[in-house]
């Protein structure tokens, strides 16, 4: 697994997992395709993660906190399919069609903001630990064909952190994972849908 040479040390782990009823073609070409942000749920749950962002900039003034929201509601509009988490700060840095796709991203995840860096690549993963302050994540999909034509679509999210914030990061952790695997859930049935539309088996 393309995932396990990139990140084989980490500190948090979540996975998660479906069958879809479509060939792995037709659900790899569908992670990229699928409407991942589409669902109400996955919405909700992304405006939540908004509110401490706004907290913060309420504390400068009430019109910096509006355009916190208008920015954070921008960014849920265009984050809808893998190309538009590319733009948002998230980065594909291993491939493996139809098999596994991973993507990477570094940052502060416990700040309101997220911090995160606006570049990330296989080599950032080969570095080792991320630097001082940071946290790297590793998040892949993986489709495995079953022997009834069927395959299973697994989602993996690793973090490493610093030394440093480990602490922290732990803590947000304890606080975010079950919205965190609700969102996965999410986008795996998305992911389903839009392949057993494009290539249902039989």
């Amino acid at each position: 697994m393309l995932l396990d040479d990139l990140m084989p040390a980490y500190d948090v782990v979540e996975r998660h997992g479906t069958i879809v009823h479509a060939a792995p073609e037709a659900v790899f070409a569908a992670i990229r395709q699928a409407e991942l942000l589409g669902g109400l749920l996955t919405r909700t749950l992304l405006a939540l993660r908004a509110v401490p962002a706004a907290v913060v900039a309420g504390l400068r003034s009430a019109s910096a906190a509006r355009a916190e929201l208008r920015d954070r509601a921008r960014t849920r509009r265009r984050g809808e399919r893998l190309f538009d988490f590319e733009r948002a700060g998230f980065h594909v840095v291993a491939e493996h069609p139809p098999e596994e796709i991973v993507i990477g991203l570094l940052g502060r995840f416990w700040t309101p903001r997220g911090g995160l860096s606006a570049s990330v690549s296989a080599g950032t993963f080969r570095a080792g630990p991320p630097p001082a302050g940071q946290a790297l994540a590793g998040w892949n999909f993986t489709v495995t064909p079953q022997a009834d034509g069927s395959s299973e679509l697994r989602t993996e999210t690793r973090v490493r952190c610093a030394p440093d914030v480990r602490w922290k990061f732990r803590l947000y952790w304890l606080l975010v994972r079950p919205g965190s695997g609700l969102i996965r859930h999410a986008m795996l049935a998305a992911i389903r849908r839009h392949a057993e539309a494009a290539g249902r088996v039989g």
